[in-house]
């Protein structure tokens, strides 16, 4: 190749170069800020193929989709100046190329440092005119609402972002107060389960005191019955007795002397001195019972 198709291939090249550096792309999920010699001279390029001046022209590209800091744990005070760890995240987009160049320098960390700000500033003053239950739980959307709100009023304004949604993951209670909580909290378990434990020994001496009477009351009123219907079977047994001895008074007096005669000689060892006259052998001396 001789020097002039070497110089007319250089000559390509650079064109070719110059032609390159002239075309730029901004993909869809993007947007653009074009500067001349670090100035901006136009800004909220759209995605496709642009044009710009070689060397002297700088492009910016910038991420429009959604994005998610997670800002680092603080810790607040509730209205009854109880402390909370708090983590939570921020959700965001760039909505004003233009506006978010000037007032970041394009830089993502340098808008998530301000928007970690203006959220520091603004859980500081939720939680400090709220009870712990509220923030917890009662009223912790109704605080996410109007933080995001809040937040979302200034930072579009100032930094063309646009603040979608904040939440807190987590709200813990610091080590030493949540051992603090913790032994409090078990503290009145155990005063509540003593006070129980009274109420059932209180209650249960009365039941036992209620079934001592009432079986006081059954015993005596058994031992009343008894005694009646002993003393009923007692007089029909009289009655009957009188009914058989008026009915053969010589066979009923034999028989009663019989029973007598049966009980006093049960036991053999047994020894008795007695009148041989006695009327109590008369039946022993004559089967008749005559003398």
């Amino acid at each position: 190749m001789g020097p002039k198709g070497i110089v007319g291939l250089a000559g390509t090249l650079i064109v070719v170069l110059l032609v390159l550096s002239s075309v730029y792309i901004i993909p869809e999920t993007h947007r653009g800020v074009l500067l001349r010699f670090g100035e901006l001279i136009e800004t909220d390029i759209k995605a496709g193929i642009h044009f710009k001046v070689p060397v002297i022209d700088q492009v910016r590209r910038f991420d429009v989709r959604v994005l998610t800091s997670d800002l680092p744990s603080k810790q607040y005070l509730t209205i009854e100046k109880k402390p909370l760890d708090v983590d939570s995240y921020i959700a965001w987009r760039i909505s004003n190329v233009d506006e978010f160049y000037r007032a970041t320098g394009g830089d993502e960390l340098r808008a998530q440092s301000l928007l970690s700000s203006r959220v520091d500033n603004g859980l500081r003053d939720e939680f400090g005119v709220r009870t712990m239950h509220e923030v917890v739980s009662g009223q912790r959307d109704e605080l996410m609402h109007t933080l995001r709100d809040r937040v979302n009023e200034t930072s579009v304004t100032e930094f063309g972002i646009e603040v979608l949604d904040i939440r807190v993951k987590a709200i813990e209670l610091p080590g030493q107060v949540s051992d603090n909580v913790y032994r409090r909290m078990a503290t009145e378990r155990e005063k509540l389960a003593q006070e129980f434990r009274s109420r059932g020994r209180e209650a249960a001496e009365g039941i036992r005191a209620d079934a001592d009477r009432q079986r006081t009351v059954i015993l005596a009123e058994a031992f009343a019955k008894a005694e009646e219907l002993r003393g009923e079977g007692d007089g029909q047994a009289a009655s009957i007795y009188a009914d058989a001895y008026s009915s053969n008074e010589e066979f009923y007096s034999f028989y009663r002397s019989l029973e007598a005669y049966q009980n006093t000689f049960a036991n053999p060892e047994d020894l008795m001195v007695i009148d041989a006259q006695s009327e109590f052998l008369r039946f022993l001396k004559n089967p008749m019972g005559t003398n």
